[in-house]
Order: C-alpha cells, then structure tokens, then sequence
C-alpha cells in the first residue's frame, strides 16, 4: 500500500481498534500486532488541505501557506482561552462557528498522570484515545472552545494539561477515582466557573454526573526504553509491531507517532 499518511482511526471496544489510513485506503492494524510491519518513507510530503508537494510539513501536514490562512492552525487552536472570534478576527470565521462555536467537554483522564482536558462534543472518545488515556471523564459541557479554554486553564493551575509521552508509552498507571478527583478539583474552581457564567450566560456550563470510560489497547509488549523512529532522519521504519497506544506504534525497534507524520507518503509493506 503507498499513500500519505494521517493519524490513526479508531473505535473503542473490549480492545481499541486501530486503523491506518494510507492515502485513500486504511489497513486495519490490530491484526498486525506481534507481526513484521514496515513503513518506508518515499521522501515526498503533500499538503492533507491543498494537496500541494512540500519540502515541510507544518501544523501536523500542511504546507507553510496553508498554515498561515487556514483558522484550524490559528495558536487559538493551541490556546482556545484566546479565541478571537468575537472581535471578528477570526481567519474563516464559518469554519469557526461549525468548530468553536459548538459545545465542548471538559475531561478528567489517566495518561501519564492525571490530566485535565477539552474536546469539542463530537470527538469522544476519539480524543481519550489519540492521548492515550486508560480512563476518562467528561465532567463539564460548555458552550463554546473559547470557554473551555477558559476552564481548562483553571483546573490547569491544580493538575497536568499535557500528557507526557515516553511515561504514557512505557505501560498503564494504576486506576484513578476520577469522579473523586473531579468532586475535589471543581470545587476548588467554583469562583471562575460563576465568573464564566456571569459573562457568557447561565447555559454556558453544564455540571455532567457520567461514569468513567475504560480504555484498553493492543498492546503485547510495552517498550522499557523508549527510542524514537524518525522519518525525517531515516525513511526505513521497520520491526515486529508489538502494540498500538495513542497514536504511537510500538514496535520492538522503536516507537513512531503517526500525528506527527500527517502528509508523509509511504509504502506500507510486511
């Protein structure tokens, strides 16, 4: 199989399933665990919005003027506490209403730690699993990104925003009471939550009583050293695919993340 690649798909069962799209085709991946697997990079990087060739990739796979106009690689992406929507400076401004200006979730999960996080409400659990969480929990819906930035930065003076990888790749933590943590935490944020409210309206926040997400992946073997495969310094990536976490293959040579890879072409090969 030849094709860009772009970050894995999948669905959430007993076992996460994986799929991994290669240009207009997907190979399903769990079958391939405890097998040879090889990823040769053909040196050739095309942009996943205008199609065009490009010596880099930026924004995970678009070219350096798709990255410059388009609102989905606007740092309020990165920081959605700045969305500047409503001062009308938006890059696409419909493209912000049908991503931003929709509801989002707050979550509590187990990655490396206990993390706190947001997500726009289409993406559960998508998004527990491309981060490769064991357990999760929406604890708040909210109105809009810009307010679950907001939230999120809150909550982010008290607990991790971000995962740490190489942890998260070496093996599973130990389960977290995350409704207790939540029932610790939101309390603690009740004076910025009101303040939230008083400005964006009382529907601007929704308290969730959900039960936490289990999530377990394919995974024979998880790697005691963590050695990163790199396209950009060698095109071969090749070895026995021992499991699948986030969006990492774990193979018994290295680990590579296929996010990081977005508009990459390869040749996929056994």
């Amino acid at each position: 199989m030849q094709g860009t690649l772009s970050k894995m798909k999948s669905s959430l069962g007993d076992i996460v399933d994986y799929y991994l799209p290669i240009g207009d085709q997907q190979l399903h991946l769990n079958p391939y665990i405890g097998k040879q697997l090889t990823l040769t990079h053909t040196g050739n990087i095309f942009c996943c919005s205008c199609g065009k060739k490009t010596k880099k990739s930026y924004s995970q796979g678009h070219c350096f003027p798709c990255m410059k106009k388009l609102a989905s690689c606007d740092m309020c992406i990165m920081k959605p506490e700045s969305c500047h929507y409503a001062k009308g400076t938006c890059r696409e401004p419909q493209w912000g209403e049908e991503n931003c200006m929709v509801p989002h979730y707050v979550y509590l999960s187990n990655t490396s730690a206990l993390k706190v996080g947001i997500t726009r409400h289409t993406q559960l659990p998508t998004r527990w699993i491309d981060q490769g969480a064991t357990q999760a929990l929406a604890v708040l819906k909210v109105k809009t990104r810009q307010i679950s930035g907001l939230v999120e930065v809150a909550i982010a003076e008290m607990v991790a925003d971000k995962t740490n990888w190489r942890t998260m790749l070496k093996g599973n933590n130990d389960d977290i009471d995350l409704q207790q943590q939540a029932q610790l935490l939101l309390p603690q944020v009740k004076q910025k939550l009101a303040e939230i409210t008083a400005e964006f309206g009382e529907d601007a926040i929704e308290y969730l009583d959900n039960s936490i997400v289990d999530i377990h992946y394919p995974v024979d073997q998880f790697p005691t050293k963590i050695a990163s495969h790199n396209f950009d310094k060698d095109p071969l990536v090749s070895g026995i695919l021992e499991g699948i976490k986030g969006q990492y293959l774990l193979f018994d040579t290295g680990v590579i993340n296929i996010r990081k890879f977005s508009s990459y072409e390869v040749i996929v090969t056994e």
